[in-house]
This record gives C-alpha cells, structure tokens and sequence, in this order.
C-alpha cells in the first residue's frame, strides 16, 4: 500500500489534511484516500515524473552565494496542500480589504496626510521609512491604486485560523512557481483533476495583464505593456520571463527603453514604439538615475518625469513600499478602520514594536522566546529566531535592537501549521505558510484561488523561504465534499 497515514503524526500544529492520526479533514478526504491507495513504488513513480517535468520546463530559481549565482531546479513536493473553498471566501475577503485600505493609506500619505495629521500613525514612522520617496508627494496614480499587485503572507497558528504574517507591495514575486506547481501536478495526479472540482488559477495571467491595462494613460483595448526585468542574472528572472510570455508584453531591461519629450518609448528593430504600462520588477532606487540612485544602469532616465506627468503607469508605482515595512504592519488593524470603518476580516500576528520603548524592554527580556525581524529585509534574511538561537546570537542581537529599535519588531513564535510531505515511501510534517496573491485596480479586484504554499524541506525548520532551504507544494482550494 502507499502512505500510512495512521504513522502520520503532527501533534501538537495543526495539519492541513491530518486531523488526527489515520484522519484526514473533510475537504482532504480524497487525496488523502488516494495517496493510501497508490503503491510505495507508484508515489516514488509519481515524484520522479515531477522532477522529470521541473527539469524538463526548466523551473529554477537562483541562490545567491559568495561562490556566485547557482541556478538550481525548483524544490517541490508532490502532496497538495488542500483547504475547503468556504474557509477561503472568507480569506479572499479579508486580503482584497487589506489591500484597499493598504492603497487608500499609501494616497493618503503622498497627499493629503490625514491619518498622520489624526495621530493614527506615528508621523515619523513615515519620516524615517527607508521606503518613503520624498519624490512621490502629490502623485495621484489612475483609481488611487499605489499597489496593483501584492503578495500577503499568510499562517495557521495552532487553532486553525489564518493570520496575516506580512505584506509585499514592492516587487512581490512566487506567482509563477505557483502556476508551475499546478502545471506539474496535473502532470503528476491527471486523474484527481478529472474527479475533483479544484478552483482553476491559470487565469492570473490574464487577470494581471487586464490589471495594467486599466491603468494605462491612452484607453487603448491592448495598450503597450512592458516587464522591466533587472536581467539574466536576478534571482527572479525565471519568474519576469514567463509572466511577460504568458502575457504576451515584451520583456525589457532598462537599456531597451528610452524617455523623449516626457513620454517612454521601447527601442524596436522598426524605429521606437510608445510604451503605456511597465510592470517594473526593479527595487525604487534603481528605476531612474535621474531621481533615485544616480549610477544605476537598471532604470531608465527620465522615467520618473514620465510618470509624475501621467504619461505612463507603472506598476506597483514608486514610493508603494512605505506600507511595505514591518513595523508599519502592526499599525494596519488600525488602518483597515480609519478606512473602512471596518475591523479586519484578518488579524495580525501579534507584534511589539521596538521603537516603543516599554515594548522594547520587553522584547529585550524574552528573547529566548521571539522571533525579531528587521523592518525592510525579505527572503527570511536579517532575522533572529529566538527559540532556536544560541546565547551568543540572543546577546549580539540585543544589541542591535538597542543600536537602532526603530529597525525591528519581535513576534512569538507561532505554532505554525503543518503539511504532510513525502520523505522517501512515507510522509511526514513540515512547517508551512502561504503567499496569496491579489490584484487591485480602479476596476476591481482578484484573488488568486490558494497561492503559493512553501514548506520548510528541514525537519523542525520554521523557514520556508527556497534560498535558505525550503520548497513548495500546489495549494488546492476544494469543496467540503471535494
């Protein structure tokens, strides 16, 4: 026979398809029931056709070290995460809310400054964001959307619920390896597709080019849309490459592009081609040498100038990334009601705040039993998780809160959910969070149906992230009865 589920055991984390040993939840009853049924010789069949496929349609991702750049093959397992479409409703709810009132903040804080002038939010929480461009005030996008695009990143603590761990309103990336994990596992379980009704995804590129082309300056049914990749050599390549060819927009680097007489023009082997939208996927200071970082050889002179005149979009626009900020984060509850008038559909995790100085003695007293995260890194990179540190790192850690409070915040470290994951003929749980991702323009909003599950591959890890050990899984949104 294939898994033996009554060997499965994730107690004390809640699993998302294991209730109790030998007991899957109802919306996992049927994968549960099939991977039992398969052969130990089937499944390990089933996990080299992934492996095969991955190599085969070439998913990487990039792995930065000091012995240079590796490109290596997609980490995937091969067990669904599975979660009831009834819960999801409600999650999908809860994001497009955040983001709302993520976007109406973002305007607010270029313009018009109401929460601050309010005391809602600290004013120098904006002052001294390192994501503040001073170069933004008075822009006002097309609809008020500052964040087109947001990647929000989602937990399960130890009683079910989801709780939003942060959110990623810069240049948020992952959504293209979680339309390749579809594609793979339809490769790899064609049969459960055929049998059960799995939300689709393959939309999202459709829904994203939709997305950039309501908030181009010409209204054109197919308005020029372009990708502006860093390059070959940016861990997120892979990802800028198949989203523009899923799109079908061009795929540019700076140096194909070029601004005259306020208006951005593509180079084309026929003469220049007016450009409407670019999908920028790089950081602020690098866009526009003219502005921000003035040897920047990535952006393109003269692009912020386009931008602020309205001659083209860009998204997500310059200066989104001042509600992109750890500390900002905890305030977002307080954002959704200013608002809204409403109360979050999902919570935070809870958070202290080391710029606050009682909140700081304490984080300082329990080191040993929070995770302490810097304002501005990603990828899981700059952070301490205190459980699992030593007395060393605890010691050098306090000092660089004291050093600079403003640069962190400490959360506990939650009982995070778990997933079964296949290790040689059997499964067995690891830690696990996801990355929804929403679209927002002035027209409307998506939701992706699941996102991007990453698990941490290490036993007992609680990183997810692929540079530092983790991998992914397809993220199925079923019935109760699916």
């Amino acid at each position: 026979m294939g898994i033996d589920w009554n060997a499965y055991n994730s107690a004390p984390f809640y699993d998302e398809l294991i209730s109790t040993p030998g007991n899957a939840r109802k919306h996992a009853r049927a994968i549960v029931s099939y991977l039992h049924k398969l052969k130990s010789e089937e499944i390990g069949a089933r996990k080299h056709a992934a492996e095969v496929a991955i190599t085969t349609m070439g998913i990487t991702f990039t792995v930065y070290s000091d012995a240079g750049n590796i490109d290596r093959d997609w980490p995937f397992d091969i067990i669904p995460r599975v979660i009831a479409a009834k819960e999801w409703a409600v999650a999908e709810q809860g994001l497009v809310q955040r983001l709302q009132a993520l976007n109406m903040f973002i305007d607010d804080i270029y313009n018009d400054q109401k929460i601050l002038k309010d005391k809602v939010v600290p004013k120098d929480l904006i002052t001294k964001s390192k994501n503040f461009r001073k170069a933004c005030v008075g822009m006002k996008p097309v609809g008020g959307i500052w964040a087109h695009i947001c990647g929000t990143d989602l937990v399960r603590d130890g009683d079910g619920q989801f709780y939003v761990l942060e959110d990623n309103l810069r240049v948020p990336s992952g959504v293209s390896y979680m339309l390749e994990n579809r594609a793979v596992t339809k490769r790899v379980f064609p049969e459960l597709f055929e049998d059960l009704t799995i939300l689709p995804i393959s939309d999202y590129p459709t829904q994203l080019f939709d997305t950039l082309a309501a908030i181009s300056p010409r209204p054109l049914d197919y308005p020029e849309v372009v990708v502006l990749t860093p390059g070959v050599y940016n861990s997120a390549y892979f990802e800028h490459a198949y989203l523009a060819q899923r799109m079908g927009a061009e795929l540019v680097e700076g140096s194909d592009l070029v601004v005259e007489d306020d208006h951005v023009f593509m180079r084309t082997i026929s003469g220049l081609s007016k450009v409407d939208v670019i999908y920028r996927r790089i950081d602020d200071l690098f866009l526009d040498p003219e502005v921000f970082f003035k040897d920047s050889a990535l952006g393109v002179p003269g692009l912020m100038r386009a931008w602020l005149k309205g001659n083209v979009a860009l998204a997500n626009a310059p200066g989104a990334g001042v509600a992109d900020d750890k500390v900002l984060y905890t305030y977002v509850p307080a954002i959704i009601k200013y608002y809204l008038d409403q109360e979050p559909i999902i919570e935070n995790v809870p958070s202290f705040i080391c710029s606050d100085e009682k909140q700081k003695q304490h984080v300082l007293a329990n080191l040993d039993k929070l995770v302490v995260k810097p304002a501005n890194e990603s990828g899981g990179y700059g952070m301490l998780m205190g459980p699992q540190a030593t007395k060393k790192q605890r010691n050098e850690f306090a000092e660089l809160i004291k050093a600079d409070p403003r640069n962190y915040i400490a959360q506990p470290l939650l009982s995070l959910s778990t997933a079964p994951v296949l290790v040689g003929d059997h499964a067995e749980p690891r830690h696990v969070d996801l990355r929804p991702f929403i679209l927002q323009s002035g027209q409307g909003s998506y939701v992706t149906a699941g996102g991007l599950t990453r698990v941490a591959l290490v036993k007992g890890s609680y990183i997810v992230n692929s540079s530092q050990g983790g991998g992914s899984k397809d993220t199925w949104i079923v019935s109760e009865d699916g």
